[in-house]
């Protein structure tokens, strides 16, 4: 294993930061996988799963039992871990742009059919070598004008020619859960299935530019782009992994959710580890259109009346809103069948604030898809 520091800042400051990521196998030797923690970085339980992969990834490597390259990142974000308001961690958003850590990555695929035009044949392994060959190119070529910018073009640039892309987070509340896009959706039900998913949210095109459709969006549009005499397959399976809930950082989560990782790289053909039987899948594909978020029509105390992972019927109380002054009561209702998945962890609400996140079968949203 070789650990790298990255030096992440855009002049001589100061304040500086660094990224370490830690390198196994050999480069070439086959799939590439890339897997980062914690990129919104007060979402912890990531880093905890981080470091039971990284104990396995030594012994393995230290075995010769790595058949490709994986870099682990096991603490993505060191500008939002040194964030604080009023003693509280603020990871979520660079504090000196107000932008996502999770936004506003490079979308490479314009650059890529001006650079590649009249040059891609029939063979669709040559395509996606000189496809990869062009991204590194174009994400070299970013030149980002702040630290979280610089940030962002690091950890792209170790990621935009992988395999296999894990962005592992977590949300507020929640039951573990995914996202991906459309294509990539057998590949992924693998580690759904392996994880316990409770529901795996899919869309050709999320809104934002986050950092797994940077990685995986752009075969897709390309393959759009050239059409069918120009084979291009997805050939990057970007899943962004949501590991529950803020609060759920234990051993005993992390230890298990690093196995069905491990798992997963090893039905990639990445590691040399005997293959378990896959477990049932709790969820199927939805689409990310399809995901009812219901906010608090004012202010008040809520009270969940339906528990994290249970499904829900259109029309179902899912919480009460109580208003500690005035007395009144409003009980919030699912407009559709689907399974609550997500919640703010919060109890005392004001007016348009978050509550839940509800996945179901049937699309009905569009624009940007994902919460801020």
């Amino acid at each position: 294993m070789q650990s790298i520091k990255h030096a992440i800042s855009t002049e001589d400051s100061p304040a500086s930061f660094a990224l370490t990521s830690h390198h196994y196998g050999t480069p070439g030797s086959g799939k590439k996988v890339y897997i980062q923690a914690s990129l919104h970085a007060d979402e912890v339980p990531a880093m905890l799963v981080a470091q039971f992969l990284r104990r396995e990834l030594d012994r393995l490597d230290g075995e010769g039992r790595i058949l490709g390259e994986i870099i682990l990142v096991p603490a993505a974000n060191p500008l939002g871990l040194q964030q604080m308001i009023q003693g509280a961690p603020f990871g979520r958003y660079d504090l000196s742009t107000g932008v996502n850590f999770n936004r506003a990555y490079k979308h490479v695929a314009d650059e890529i059919k001006v650079a590649l035009a009249g040059k891609l044949g029939a063979d669709a392994q040559t395509n996606v070598a000189l496809v990869r060959e062009q991204a590194r190119r174009s994400v070299a070529d970013w030149a980002p004008l702040d630290n979280a910018g610089a940030l962002k073009k690091t950890l792209l640039g170790m990621a935009i020619d992988a395999d296999v892309v894990l962005d592992l987070h977590c949300d507020n509340e929640a039951v573990m859960h995914l996202y991906c896009g459309v294509p990539l959706v057998d590949e992924v039900m693998p580690l759904a299935a392996l994880l316990g998913a409770r529901a795996l949210l899919v869309a050709h095109e999320s809104g934002g530019e986050p950092f797994d459709e940077a990685c995986s969006r752009l075969w897709w549009d390309l393959a759009e782009h050239f059409g069918p005499d120009v084979p291009i397959p997805p050939a990057c399976i970007a899943i962004t992994v949501e590991l529950r809930g803020e609060n759920d950082v234990n051993y005993d989560y992390a230890s298990a959710d690093a196995h069905a990782m491990l798992q997963y790289l090893a039905r990639q053909g990445v590691l040399d580890l005997s293959v378990e039987p896959l477990p049932e899948p709790q969820c199927a594909p939805t689409p990310l259109e399809g995901v009812e978020p219901l906010a608090a029509p004012h202010s008040g105390v809520l009270v969940f009346l339906k528990k994290l992972g249970e499904d829900v019927r259109a029309g179902e109380a899912v919480a009460d809103l109580v208003n500690p002054v005035s007395g009144n009561v409003s009980t919030l209702r699912a407009a559709r069948d689907g399974v609550l998945f997500a919640s703010t962890a919060h109890r005392h609400l004001l007016r348009g604030m978050h509550v839940c996140k509800i996945a179901s079968d049937a699309a009905w949203r569009s624009g940007d898809l994902l919460s801020l």
